[in-house]
């Protein structure tokens, strides 16, 4: 069928070319994810692109029709798909649905095609009105909540100012992340407005040395002071209610080459019989190997600590590589012992120095005890000639403590390199990824809780382990809540380690790696809400189009996935969720008086590609990975790895959003009260695109008054959301990200509540860097 009349060339030319390469790449693309056992669509999609082309390019209506039907097949195909999801819909349909637009365009048609048939003026344009209207619907219909509230307001608790200060990095000792403060309430969130910013004066910007840097700490606030410590190691008090400087420790840390530059927190102690001189001090750590102790008023160094207010936390550990092994978190301090673990670099070798476990005397920084993995339970300290065993389980996140029962908490990581674990023998595996109670007066083991078994993905234990009571058949039994990465939160008895809720072994994948050992099962909660993301298909990959979603499709049919606990291979597994995890050193929250744990969860699938040594495809130059530049060695090993996010080639992830989530488990039913998405990617995506629900990292604060205070997300601001239903109620700009913990606390002096977040940025997740401590308050009361 050709047209009577033939349309001006470029405009068909032009059209017919477009569509030409649309449908080549598709084609090409189609075939080879058909042939790895995909869907048949891209390929069929291509070829009608290509026959469609071809007929614009003539001039031949038959190409607009042909187009028209492509559409509407699309649309068809893609509800069959993944039905009503917009974010689903959206790649699959809205590129097609512009072109067609752009084809039915009356000057643009009259233009390429002179013939006026109804089905020429028409057809297209009503398939592109329907793809739009679906999409549409789709969109508006698109849901805030997961999961609706099934609560009514609560009232707020009036509080006691004295009360209402911030001791610990979680607030206490059982890293609740909860304040008795109650001025601000749903009610009047929304007035929250900024009252004072610090700068530390910590940037790459401002110093230039500083080559990696994240500003990720907790204040403390006591005394109507706030304390904190920067990236490098200095450690600020600030008055509470101005934000005034009122002292600060500059230590000089040297920072060489450090990884990544980090300090989480301080810690504090008061001794109520002392007075003068560092009666009340603060405890921080520098990258460097080095406890401090300032005294709280002034910032001096306490000289009755260690040597002149400092300890050497290189002692005794051997060869230390600078930087490569360090304390990034504050201690937690139980009586008069402060007892902390160590960061370690992962995957770089397996002679790194010991994770063993320490507690000093707060006062005098004397060594107590010390805890270590690799050896037997009972034995002695090391002797002369003896050492901490290397490379043992480290304990790199924050601590927590029961005083009552005398034990401390320890979440524990793995013996490095992560992603290989031949190299370890079983006295380095039976305390990894764990929750393990110490002894807080010998360091002996009381109890432990492994979450995953020979873990060789980076699913180390790294959120502070939460305490708080637990009804289970009606009474009320002291319990720990344990957050994973893997999105499961182990809910156990602090007594003695005993799952509250259940726990069942399910099978997992086996790999076939020589000399690996890998474990059958692995550990799932039961009895418990599990805040696991679904297992990825074909389907729920996507991207901004269909040509870079059908990337993601090839890739995902390119690599081993077998469902959850995937081993890493030398062809490539997708690891889902990745090593941010679900849940990271944020942790969890909880409201006392709601009964609520509140939840703060996200996840990307990762690229986990082993490389032999010696072989020729050892260190390919693609090689990349996003904790550490460039392929990481894993010595010691027979493999080197490389960790990449699973993105698509415009820099969008393969797994479809939202990739943030917060939400909130009723403590008394096991039942989640409500599930939101969380967080945008307006600060982030180009052309500052804000995507609901992204990705996060950090932690969440709540209080009395009925309010859940949170940064963490991509986009820079701290939210406050009303704690009984996930409904947002104020958010306040921040000049950098907030990849931190916020803080809430009652001024003594003035009675004004502030919330106070660092606001800093990450590195690896690319939010804005910064080196800011903010505070918001409600107006003044006249």
């Amino acid at each position: 069928m050709n047209d009577k009349k033939v349309a001006s060339g470029w405009p068909r030319w032009l059209a017919g070319a477009v569509l030409l390469a649309i449908g080549a790449v598709l084609a090409l693309g189609g075939a080879k994810l058909l042939m790895l056992g995909g869907s048949a669509y891209y390929l069929i999609a291509g070829l009608a692109c290509l026959a469609s082309g071809v007929l614009l390019w003539r001039g031949d209506r038959r190409g607009l029709w042909l187009y028209a039907a492509l559409l509407a097949g699309t649309v068809a195909w893609s509800f069959w798909e993944v039905g009503g999801q917009f974010w689903q819909l959206l790649p699959r349909i809205a590129g097609p649905a512009v072109i067609g637009a752009v084809l039915a365009l009356p000057p643009v048609r009259r233009r390429m095609i002179r013939a006026g048939d109804a089905l020429t003026r028409f057809g297209l344009g009503t398939a592109v009105a329907v793809a739009a209207v679906l999409l549409g619907a789709t969109f508006a219909m698109n849901p805030t909540f997961d999961v609706l509230p099934s609560r009514g307001p609560v009232a707020a608790v009036a509080a006691n100012p004295a009360s209402a200060e911030w001791t610990a990095y979680g607030a206490n000792s059982a890293g609740t992340r909860h304040s008795p403060a109650a001025q601000i309430t749903p009610a009047n969130a929304a007035k929250l407005a900024q009252v004072w910013s610090f700068e530390t004066g910590d940037t790459r910007a401002k110093r230039p040395e500083i080559k990696s840097i994240s500003f990720m700490a907790t204040p403390l606030m006591v005394d109507d002071k706030v304390y904190f410590c920067s990236p490098t190691g200095k450690v600020f008090a600030l008055d509470a209610d101005s934000g005034r400087q009122v002292w600060l420790r500059d230590p000089h840390t040297k920072i060489g080459n450090a990884q990544m530059l980090n300090c989480r927190g301080v810690s504090y102690h008061a001794d109520p019989a002392a007075s003068g001189l560092c009666a009340k001090r603060i405890i921080s750590m520098t990258v460097d190997g080095r406890m401090l102790a300032s005294d709280a008023a002034t910032g001096a160094p306490c000289t009755d600590f260690g040597e002149k207010g400092t300890v050497n936390l290189d002692a005794g550990l051997g060869d230390v590589d600078p930087l490569r092994s360090y304390t990034s978190s504050p201690p937690v301090i139980v009586g008069n012992t402060a007892i902390l673990g160590s960061y370690v670099r992962d995957n770089f070798t397996k002679d790194d120095p010991s994770g063993v476990v320490r507690a000093y005397d707060v006062k005098s920084g004397r060594l107590l005890w010390a805890w270590d993995s690799g050896r037997p339970d009972d034995a002695p300290m090391p002797g002369p000639g003896e050492g901490w065993t290397r490379g043992s389980v480290n304990a790199w996140s924050v601590f927590s403590a029961d005083p009552a029962l005398g034990l401390v908490y320890l979440p524990t990581g793995n013996a490095t390199p992560d992603h290989v674990g031949t190299h370890r023998n079983p006295m380095l595996e039976r305390y990894a990824s764990s929750i393990v109670a110490l002894d807080v007066k010998t360091g002996r083991v009381r109890w432990h809780f492994q979450t995953v078994h020979h873990d060789i993905w980076d699913y180390d234990m790294p959120a502070q382990p939460v305490l708080f009571d637990y009804s289970v058949n009606g009474r009320k039994v002291p319990a720990l809540a344990a957050p994973t990465k893997r999105g499961e939160i182990f809910i156990l008895d602090r007594r003695t380690g005993k799952s509250l809720t259940g726990v069942e072994e399910r099978a997992v994948p086996r790999g076939k790696i020589p000399g690996e050992r890998y474990s059958p099962t692995q550990p799932y909660v039961k009895g418990f809400p599990s805040f696991a993301p679904p297992l990825l298909t074909e389907a729920s990959m996507w991207g901004a189009t269909p040509l870079d979603q059908m990337w993601c499709r090839i890739r995902f049919r390119s690599l081993d996935y077998a469902g959850n606990f995937t081993p890493p291979s030398e062809r490539g597994m997708i690891q889902w969720p990745g090593t941010f995890g679900v849940l990271n050193w944020g942790s969890v929250s909880i409201d006392p008086a709601r009964n609520l744990m509140i939840v703060n969860s996200a996840a990307i699938p990762q690229e986990v590609r082993l490389f032999r040594h010696g072989s020729d495809t050892e260190k390919p130059a693609l090689a990349k990975d996003s904790h550490a530049p460039g392929y990481l060695p894993q010595m010691g090993t027979n493999y080197g790895v490389s960790l990449l996010p699973m993105l698509s080639p415009l820099g969008i992830p393969c797994e479809a959003p939202p990739w943030g989530h917060i939400a909130a488990v009723d403590l008394t039913t096991g039942k989640i009260a409500w599930s939101r998405t969380f967080g945008t990617t307006a600060d982030t995506a180009p052309l500052g695109i804000a995507m609901p629900g992204a990705f996060n990292l950090g932690g969440s604060a709540n209080t009395a008054g009925g309010v859940t205070f949170i940064g963490a997300a991509l986009d820079n601001y701290l939210r406050a959301i009303d704690t009984t239903n996930g409904r947002e109620l104020w958010r306040g700009r921040l000049p950098a990200g907030g990849q931190a913990t916020p803080i809430t606390y009652i001024s003594r002096r003035t009675g004004r509540q502030y919330v106070v977040i660092a606001a800093g940025g990450h590195m690896y997740m690319g939010t804005t860097p910064g080196d800011y401590v903010v505070a918001f308050a409600l107006p003044k009361t006249k």
